[in-house]
């Protein structure tokens, strides 16, 4: 294990104590659910999440920063530039319908780059993890976790392509060359939120790719995706994520092989 191993050690404690939270919360009939100012929904076993893990981190991480969805910014107080960026429960949508596809993402940067992530979904029973120069990990929980890679596929037409909804496609004025990859791999699929990139560190799938994130939709992915042998840029691709708190952020994970097609179909807006 690499030099963030008591880093992951603490994540999966957290994860585990997210895990609990989340999973007592999921399909409750008093779940409490209300619109975000930006008229996304939050729970309140988002809000729930989120404070139990910035309790621990109090506790054994006291210098640190920490960045979560629902709470914002505190700053670090110790030298380094560590901060955790958590997002307690990404797929909320997923999450108040009762679909078991959601997840807690934990990460730790140093300074803007991502060096260790774990994402945890209970109601899938599955975690993954992983820090920079240690591999990439999947399992039921730290003891159970097996390594795990991305796939070797080279050609499109040979390809699983997994996107997130079409909305923000056209929104960036890049539809076309959406629909141009989705005629032109094998399969496509929105399998959604972190669970394509999963599935890619893993070998399921080969290409995933969003328009529109925030940090803490991406930053614990990155280090799974890279670990597990993949590539993840922007779709100018640059590395992704960019480290600022309000920076929207764009998405283009692959396995290696078919990065460069994929960023020159994605790459430039349609002209009008």
């Amino acid at each position: 294990m690499t030099g963030y191993a008591d880093d992951l050690a603490l994540a999966h404690l957290l994860a585990d104590a997210a895990d609990a939270v989340s999973t007592a919360r999921f399909r409750a009939l008093d779940l409490r659910v209300e619109a975000k100012p930006d008229l996304t929904p939050v729970s309140d076993a988002d809000t729930a999440v989120e404070r139990e893990i910035r309790a621990l981190l109090a506790e054994h991480r006291p210098a640190d920063g920490l960045l979560g969805e629902e709470y914002g910014e505190a700053p670090a107080s110790g030298p380094g530039g560590r901060r955790w960026v958590v997002d307690p429960i990404d797929g909320t949508k997923n999450f108040i319908r009762g679909v078991p596809v959601w997840a807690t993402l934990i990460a730790l940067l140093e300074g803007d780059h991502p060096v260790a992530g774990l994402v945890s979904a209970p109601a899938l029973g599955r975690r993954w993890w992983a820090a920079r120069g240690g591999g990439a990990y999947a399992g039921p929980d730290a003891a159970g976790g097996t390594p795990i890679r991305v796939s070797g596929v080279t050609e499109l037409a040979d390809a699983s392509f997994c996107y997130s909804s079409l909305d923000g496609w056209i929104a960036t004025g890049r539809l076309d060359g959406m629909l141009g990859i989705m005629r032109d791999s094998w399969r496509s699929r929105a399998y959604g939120d972190f669970y394509g990139y999963m599935l890619l560190a893993e070998g399921a799938l080969d290409v995933m790719v969003e328009p529109e994130l925030s940090l803490w939709d991406i930053a614990a992915l990155v280090p799974i995706v890279t670990e597990a042998g993949g590539t993840f840029t922007d779709l100018a691709g640059a590395p992704a994520p960019a480290g600022d708190m309000g920076t929207e952020n764009s998405a283009v994970a692959s396995n290696g092989p078919l990065h460069a097609d994929i960023l020159a179909r994605l790459g430039r807006p349609a002209e009008h």
